[in-house]
Formats: C-alpha cells, structure tokens, sequence
C-alpha cells in the first residue's frame, strides 16, 4: 500500500479544493471516511458530489457515509469518528464547523493528537474571511493572475489549477504531512489553517526571484516571460493547433534555432537583444505557422530545443512520454489522473469511488453508531 497506510483521515464532504486533499491522502494510503449529506445541497454552485457517480474523481479510495448534522445523534458519530482520527479535513467557511458543534476546541479536547485541516480560499482571519469567493477571485489578489496572460489579454488561469489545486489543495496537504511528523515527535495535535490566496502567493517564490533580479516587470511586459522573445512563447500551427518552446538557456536556445534554420541569421544572433525579438519572432512564427503540429513535432519533438505540442487531456493520455510514465489510468471506463509522485518501495493502489453512504455499516457499525444514525434519516 501506500506510504500513509495506518493513518486515519475523516473528511466532511464539500466542493472546491478540499476532497482533493482527502483524495491525496487517500492516493498515498490513507484510510479516508467520507462525511456526506443525507440530501443533496441545493445550494451548491455546480452539481452536488453526491449526484456525480462515476464523475466524482476526488472521491476515489475513500469510505462514503451519510450523517444530518444538523442532529444530535449524527453529530455525536461525527465526534465519535473524530475522537479515533489522525486527520480531520474540512473546507466550510469560518465559524460553520464550530456552530455544528465540531470545531477545532471541541475535537482538540476529545482528541489531542488530531491534527484538524481547514481549508478555505482567504483564511480563518483577515477582513475578507467570512466572503464568498472562487478559484478566480482568490488567485487576482495574489499578484499572481497579473503575470497569466499575454500583454493586452484578459487575465485568465487554467482552471482549477493556480488556485484551488496549487494554492489550497497542495498547500493544504503539505501542512497536514508536516503536522503529522510533528504529532509524531510531540503528541500534540494542531489546526492547519490553509488559505487558497496565501498558498498562490507562496507558490510565487521563483516569480518574485524572477521580478527582484528584473526579468520580469510589472510595467509594459516586454520580459520574455510575456511572450515577446521568439524562444520562450506558444506558436499557432498550420492546423490551427499549438505548440510551445523555451529554449532559456544559450545552448537550448542554439539548438532551437539550429533546427528551425535561423542559426545564421543576424536577428538570431543575440538571444536576449530584445530589439530583435519582433522580426525573429514573425520568422518563427511562420516556420511553425507553414507546419503541422504533427510535422513540428517530427522535426523537434525529443531534442533539446525544449519545445513541446499542446495537448487537451484525452490527447494527454494517449502522448507516448505519459503512457511510458503511466500519468493516466482508466477505473470503471473513467479517464483520470494517477497519483503523483512515485514511489520506488511504496506502491500505491488507487481506490475506486464509492456511492453515498456504501460504508455506513461498515464504518459506524463497529463504533456501536450505525443504528443511532439510520434514527436521522
């Protein structure tokens, strides 16, 4: 099994970037008991987990049960769960978990080796931590979404990845690694209080480098990093498909220009004179622009010039270096990620995803809590 196998995770069910988390630690071996609702939340931005079968990656490997916490008996289970845990995860705003009566002080005192994971996208505390908000919003006050777009381009992510993802769910899962090695030295538990917003600036350490020694600017974006230098930038293809190069360092960078044909040409002399950079960027362009992704691809694909196609994600899959690497599995016909990284001693067996509540028994049976639960349906 995986390298957490023996730790205890419950999880209280939500959306954004908190079941990734429990879905991480679930990758790596973990035993994850998934709290979800009895009825399906009407107020949910986009359809409810519950209702997602096959869909719900993020609820892979784990143990699916169904409390009413707005009862007192479901609470008790909760608590009862909570009370022989390792981790506790949850993703509500600030203040939900205490007014149901499992907050942090309470879990803390039944059990104080606990660490408790909150995620949100501002934080416990600040002004803006009881607002609402996404991925999108917790990412543009970071300074990070200024530098995602080309000069002129609306800022826009991928989604899900800069904030949710990077910025909480990682940040998130790290805290509670470090916690756990912590507890295992002291036997004092702790909150991991991991915003969205302070988890994308941290994840900015080598841009702020970057921006300190000038590299990149905060004015008109001429660095190389918007796009203007013909060796670090995406190129339109004959075929209306993409693909990217970043040739930064001198030897990469002759390399590229080498097998593209320009290693004699005077604009391409100079890799960082920037007043060359529009003419040899025109030159680039329309070497790619004569070519198919697939014949760039022929002429550059596995050479040092650092160039690679874009692909969307059913084309990610079958790419020849991820098969190899075995980045993508298929569980009940569904296409999706395979844990990252890879172990050499511990292998990891990734979960199936199970429906709602498929564990009641199985979890709250032996904890004597099974019946006390079916009386708050």
């Amino acid at each position: 099994m995986g390298p957490l196998e023996g730790v205890k995770v419950v999880e209280f069910a939500g959306i954004g970037p908190a079941p990734i988390v429990g879905m991480l630690l679930a990758d790596l071996g973990a035993k994850v008991v998934l709290i979800e609702r009895k009825v399906m939340n009407s107020n949910a931005a986009t359809v409810d987990p519950a209702a997602m079968g096959k869909a719900a990656l993020f609820k892979r490997g784990k143990q699916s049960i169904t409390l009413n916490l707005s009862q007192s008996n479901d609470v008790e289970a909760a608590l009862s769960l909570v009370a022989d845990s390792d981790v506790l995860v949850e993703g509500f705003r600030p203040g939900v978990m205490e007014r149901l009566g499992i907050g942090p002080e309470v879990c803390l005192q039944k059990n104080p080796k606990l660490i408790y994971g909150r995620m949100t996208g501002w934080g416990q505390t600040g002004p803006l931590a009881p607002s609402a908000g996404h991925d999108l919003n917790f990412s543009a006050i970071t300074g990070a979404l200024f530098y995602g777009s080309l000069p002129g381009d609306i800022p826009f992510p991928t989604p899900t990845l800069q904030g949710d993802v990077g910025g909480g769910s990682m940040s998130l899962a790290l805290g509670i690694l470090s916690a756990l090695f912590h507890v295992n030295k002291t036997g004092k538990g702790q909150v991991v209080d991991a915003a969205i917003s302070d988890g994308v600036i941290y994840n900015m350490m080598l841009l702020a480098s970057l921006r300190e020694q000038g590299v990149i600017n905060d004015g008109k974006r001429n660095d190389f990093f918007s796009g203007a230098a013909p060796w670090c930038s995406t190129y339109r293809c004959a075929d209306d498909r993409f693909v990217t190069v970043q040739a930064l360092e001198p030897k990469f960078y002759q390399e590229l220009i080498s097998i593209c044909g320009f290693g004699d040409d005077q604009d391409f002399t100079d890799q960082y004179d920037s007043s060359c950079w529009e003419a040899a960027k025109k030159k680039m362009s329309a070497f790619f622009g004569s070519r198919t992704q697939a014949e760039c691809c022929s002429i550059l694909e596995g050479t040092d010039a650092c160039f690679a196609p874009v692909l969307n994600l059913a084309e990610a899959a079958n790419y020849p270096h991820n098969q190899a690497r075995e980045s993508f599995i298929c569980i009940d016909g569904v296409l999706q990620p395979a844990p990252a990284p890879k172990f050499s001693l511990t292998k990891q067996v990734v979960g199936r995803i199970p429906t709602l509540g498929e564990h009641n028994e199985d979890v709250l049976g032996p904890l004597g809590l099974y019946y006390k639960s079916k009386l708050s349906d």
